[in-house]
């Protein structure tokens, strides 16, 4: 019985040791290390793992027993990563091509489909565009008839911006956060933007579109808002001390907690407003 329960241990341990054995392999030249578990695991049809199945007769070279692939060893390292790791690299598109092939060559078909998907995911990020930085947005303001429909600006400093009334559209674009202290935006369409938080401190909006827009927490100390548009605006919590409303449209506008204290609202349209919670302290009505 002991002699058995031995033999068991012994097979057992040679079964370990044979899955997890060095395998050396000489790759179009190129000298690689790795174990039959990472072979043969993860793509177990592939023809790597056929390879060394125990099926197929396998051709050493003379040179410390290491298995010879006529094919260009350039990108087998990414294989084998992806054999261990399950990760597909970050690498270029024509460097993407050339491992492509060699996966379909050894029928890595996750590693395929992984690549694809990449290259596929690539596209539709050049597709929407990079993020746009200051200078872009320089850029585009100085030619004709611009419009940011719907782009994310989100966090962008445009402070002391002196934007083209007519040629500038911000229409449902992302601006939360954004920098526009000093900010010329005479004119500018900004109708269902998102300006949550957004620092419009100083910024002259004189006869600017906010319809719908969303300027919760926004901070627009001392702005001119006169002539501007804010029908159906959310103002909940702005920050619009010192702020120029003359003439002013804020019918249904939510400036519920917002901080008007001091603020001229003789000649502004505040029809429908809603002012629950708002600091109104010295406000001219």
């Amino acid at each position: 019985m002991g002699r058995k329960r031995l033999e068991g241990r012994n097979e057992g341990s040679m079964a370990e040791s044979s899955s997890c054995s060095m395998v050396r392999l000489n790759i179009g030249g190129k000298k690689f290390c790795t174990t039959l578990d990472t072979l043969t695991q993860r793509e177990p049809d592939s023809m790597l793992a056929a390879m060394f199945s125990g099926r197929h007769t396998i051709c050493h070279d003379s040179d410390k027993g290491y298995v010879f692939v006529d094919r260009d060893g350039k990108h087998f390292r990414h294989i084998l990563n992806w054999l261990r790791d399950g990760v597909i690299p970050p690498l270029k598109d024509s460097e993407y091509a050339q491992l492509l092939r060699e996966a379909e060559y050894y029928q890595l078909l996750g590693l395929v489909d992984g690549i694809k998907a990449a290259l596929s995911k690539r596209k539709e990020d050049e597709e929407l565009g990079t993020e746009l930085t200051r200078i872009d947005i320089i850029k585009c303001i100085q030619s004709d008839r611009v419009r940011f429909r719907g782009i994310n600006l989100s966090g962008l400093d445009l402070s002391k911006l002196d934007v083209d009334a007519e040629a500038s559209i911000f229409h449902n674009a992302t601006l939360r956060e954004c920098e526009f202290t000093g900010a010329n935006l005479r004119g500018a369409v900004l109708a269902g933007a998102n300006l949550q938080s957004a620092n419009l401190q100083d910024a002259c909006l004189i006869g600017c579109s906010f319809c719908g827009a969303d300027l919760r927490s926004a901070h627009l100390q001392t702005a001119d808002l006169t002539n501007a548009n804010l029908e159906g605006a959310n103002l909940e919590g702005a920050n619009l001390k010192g702020a120029k409303l003359t003439n002013a449209n804020l019918k249904g506008a939510n400036l519920q907690r917002a901080y008007l204290r001091h603020v001229n609202l003789r000649d502004t349209h505040l029809e429908g407003a809603k002012l629950d919670g708002a600091n109104l302290l010295g406000a001219i009505r």
